[in-house]
């Protein structure tokens, strides 16, 4: 299960802007303001959200502009590029190779798997 958030938005510090992610709005700009974030554009979720939906939704909310937009972009499409990394990971066991595996395979059955039958085999040096 994935963390989420009620707190979203953009905090610029030493010139560079980024998204910010939080659950209490007082403690987080407390933070921010102590750190020498300026400007900060915090927003209340309407839900508790995980990162890639408190982005989209910063994002259809067209409150952000500029740096912030570029910054928002940027942070959802990292975000986007994890979830589909780790959409297609499975763990493989070296059980299930070796379940796999088939110990009768020859040379001719490999040519007519991969459709070339029509080789001719005295010319292949086969054991």
């Amino acid at each position: 299960m994935e963390k989420t958030y009620t707190v979203a938005g953009t905090a610029t510090q030493y010139g560079i802007t980024k998204v910010r992610f939080a659950n209490d709005f007082v403690g987080r700009m407390k933070i921010l303001i102590k750190n020498g974030c300026d400007p900060i554009n915090l927003v209340e979720l309407p839900e508790a959200m995980t990162k890639v939906d408190a982005l989209k939704y910063l994002k259809s909310t067209g409150e952000f502009t500029g740096d912030d937009a570029y910054a928002i972009d940027a942070k959802l499409g990292e975000k986007m590029r994890e979830a589909k990394r780790g959409e297609f990971r499975k763990e493989i066991s070296l059980e299930e190779i070796r379940s796999r595996k088939v110990d009768d395979v020859t040379a001719t059955d490999i040519l007519e798997q991969t459709g070339f039958i029509d080789v001719d085999l005295s010319e292949l040096e086969v054991d």
